[in-house]
């Protein structure tokens, strides 16, 4: 592939007059006037709510995450970051394993950890939002930290959220969507209607029965599925609910098991997710029913710690054999994971948060004002020139994104099937796979 400019595939349409819309927080005031992409700037410090973050020449950019990088889910954030590394090397336009800079400053990286929990979202949100030199965060691993918690927090400071694996709807949806929060994951519209097809148009599933652990991630997931199950002519025998920190399900599958349901829908995250798959296949009235879980489920942890009890259980998640069609990826970027973390990667949305990385980069060149070095960055024109991204070239296709923050484009979502998951597997393939777009499912 031929290398990308990460700054000359962000439509920016008029975001260069927006940069003037100021800092009032900024240390030095007033109004700073330098060069701002490729146009003269002045940016009034004061006209801005949020105000403005000055680096001074010399000093580096600095970046947040809020990831889960610890605990059963720490598959899941390792993995994110990685992509946040790699898009940081990347911007030199190699992947030489030394990062590049922006606008001629070294990028530096604060890490928190999401805990893939509403209380880690509090925690890891409230540290960033407290540091002044923080305006963009690649976050949350899960729903559950962002969903009304790290995105209000980070809202309410005027710190971009910009998530790589957030995909509960209501995120984006009005009414709930926060100002400063956007995604690089599908929305699980998506994702639930791929798995619709499958369900009923490869298994022929005539009946389901779903398990969510009550976060915001698996709630809708099920509850989505179930209106686009129901829609196609099949029936939910029952839709039940779990604590994430249960570990005995043998009572719950028992009772899903007195239906025989077809298939056993259960998007929740490790270590339920093997839990649930290795008990069911001990229950009587479940002997026949088809397992599957999806991105949760779709990570090293299950394999390793389900190990051949979760052979044959599928998971839904990004179509990874769609980016290997992408030399970048297949030649440049997997060979760069690899050598990074020494191993293949660990869950499925490296690629979304490498993307993020990228979108962060090129809104800075956007919207930063350069005085001999020092830049000024207004947050509303940083997040304006966020919002503007359309057509950008990114491994997971080209983002453009909306004013409610989905900036997914068409999305592939594929079914794996254990214990040749993306993470674990050489040359994993989805046994099924559905491009759709936002727009097709809504």
């Amino acid at each position: 592939m031929k290398r990308r400019n990460w700054l000359m595939t962000l439509a920016i349409g008029s975001v260069f007059a927006l940069v003037a819309s100021g800092c009032s927080n900024n240390d030095n005031g007033g109004s700073t006037t330098g060069s701002s992409g490729s146009t003269g700037s002045t940016v009034d410090c004061n006209a801005d709510e949020f105000g403005c973050v000055t680096i001074a020449a010399n000093e580096p950019i600095k970046i947040g995450t809020l990831l889960s990088i610890s605990g059963d889910t720490a598959a899941l954030g390792d993995d994110s970051n990685a992509g946040v590394t790699l898009g940081i090397d990347y911007l030199d336009g190699t992947l030489d394993g030394t990062a590049g800079q922006i606008l001629g400053h070294d990028v530096t990286v604060v890490k928190e950890d999401d805990g893939c929990s509403a209380d880690g979202g509090q925690q890891g949100g409230t540290k960033l939002a407290a540091d002044p030199q923080i305006f963009a965060v690649v976050g949350t691993t899960c729903s559950s930290s962002a969903l009304g918690v790290a995105d209000t927090i980070l809202s309410e400071k005027g710190t971009i959220l910009i998530s790589p694996s957030n995909t509960n709807p209501s995120l984006t949806e009005e009414g709930t969507h926060q100002p400063f929060y956007l995604r690089t994951a599908y929305n699980d519209k998506i994702q639930a209607a791929v798995i619709n097809d499958f369900i009923t148009t490869k298994l022929n599933a005539k009946t389901v029965a779903t398990i969510h652990d009550e976060s915001p991630y698996a709630t809708a997931l099920t509850e989505v599925l179930g209106t686009n199950f129901e829609a196609s002519g099949g029936k939910v025998t029952s839709a039940e609910s779990i604590q994430s920190t249960d570990t005995d399900f043998k009572a719950l599958l028992t009772k899903i098991g007195n239906a025989k349901p077809d298939v056993l829908y259960f998007p929740d995250f490790d270590p339920a997710c093997e839990l649930i798959a290795a008990q069911a296949k001990q229950t009587a009235g479940l002997e026949n029913t088809v397992l599957i879980g999806s991105d949760g489920c779709l990570t090293s942890t299950f394999i390793d710690q389900g190990g051949d009890a979760v052979n044959g259980v599928y998971a839904s998640g990004p179509d990874l054999s769609a980016f290997t069609q992408n030399d970048f990826y297949q030649n440049e970027f997997l060979p760069a994971y690899q050598t990074l973390v020494g191993s293949k990667p660990t869950s499925a949305y490296h690629a979304q948060a490498f993307d993020a990385m990228g979108m962060i980069a090129a809104a800075i060149t956007a919207s930063a004002v350069d005085n001999n070095g020092t830049l000024t960055i207004s947050r509303t024109a940083f997040k304006d020139a966020m919002y503007a991204t359309s057509g950008y070239q990114g491994i997971t296709g080209t983002i453009t994104c909306t004013p409610l923050g989905d900036c997914a484009g068409a999305t592939t979502v594929g079914i794996y099937k254990a214990p040749d998951f993306p993470c674990c597997a050489d040359n994993s393939k989805p046994l099924f796979s559905e491009t759709k777009t936002l727009a097709e499912v809504s």
